[in-house]
């Protein structure tokens, strides 16, 4: 639990902190370049598709096993094959995902800001997280940052389901009604929308420049308290919004 006079600040783990693109650079090794690239991008598509429909069905797996069954849909989808050994393989290297080039600054930063509590928050299992944080050789440098890890496996829920920020907020002493106290930092816009949709800040990582185009929702619990470029931006616009 934070301390009462902080600010939360939640990080949102995958396409936020670590770049789910850079699973490609393994699969090249199998396919070359171009049908890596592919390959990654159909992998993320499923893995995220996978979360939304066990969500709508009211069913919950391990996001292990659904990051592995995605994995297969995209290399049947781009009509390639590999064997268990290569699978497990890739299944390794995503514990050791690289960071975005903003993120070891900010980090760095973070850690000498009083008066914020930093924690990772994600779909990820409890094993996936804990080894990307503490033994990531990107991210492992920064572990000592984030206060706690906190995923969804507990309330058997996947983001954006409004139980998984509700969790968060029980977990950082916030209720229903003070979840407007905390942050969610994601560069995934359905994370953003389903953490506004609950009455917490968001900020939004834009770092392609595209701007919000998100349209689910109408107002303002369908796009983001803030846009940031990078996550240096993040520290002084949740300490502005809080009025320090």
């Amino acid at each position: 639990m934070s301390a009462n006079h902080d600010i939360v600040v939640a990080f949102d783990l995958y396409g936020t902190l670590l770049s789910t693109e850079s699973i490609a650079k393994k699969l090249a090794e199998h396919y070359g370049q171009d049908k890596a690239t592919t390959i990654a991008a159909a992998w993320r598509k499923h893995q995220l598709e996978y979360t939304w429909r066990l969500n709508s069905m009211h069913q919950f797996e391990p996001f292990s096993k659904i990051t592995h069954r995605s994995l297969k849909n995209a290399l049947r989808e781009s009509n390639v094959s590999l064997d268990e050994s290569g699978q497990d393989e890739l299944m390794k290297a995503y514990d050791s995902l690289s960071t975005f080039p903003d993120v070891k600054p900010a980090l760095t930063a973070l850690a000498d800001t009083p008066g914020i509590t930093a924690v990772v928050f994600s779909n990820g299992t409890q094993s996936m997280v804990s080894n990307s944080v503490n033994h990531s050789p990107d991210l492992s440098p920064h572990a000592k940052t984030f206060q706690q890890i906190i995923v969804v496996e507990e309330c058997k829920k996947f983001k954006p389901a409004p139980e998984v920020y509700e969790m968060l907020g029980q977990k950082m002493g916030k209720s229903k009604d003070k979840l407007s106290e905390m942050w969610l930092i994601s560069g995934n816009p359905f994370d953003v929308v389903g953490a506004k949709s609950v009455g917490m800040q968001a900020a939004w990582v834009d770092r392609a420049g595209n701007g919000w185009q998100d349209e689910l929702i109408d107002g303002d619990k369908g796009r983001p308290t803030a846009i940031v470029k990078g996550l240096g931006e993040v520290v002084d616009v949740v300490k502005k919004h809080a009025g320090r």
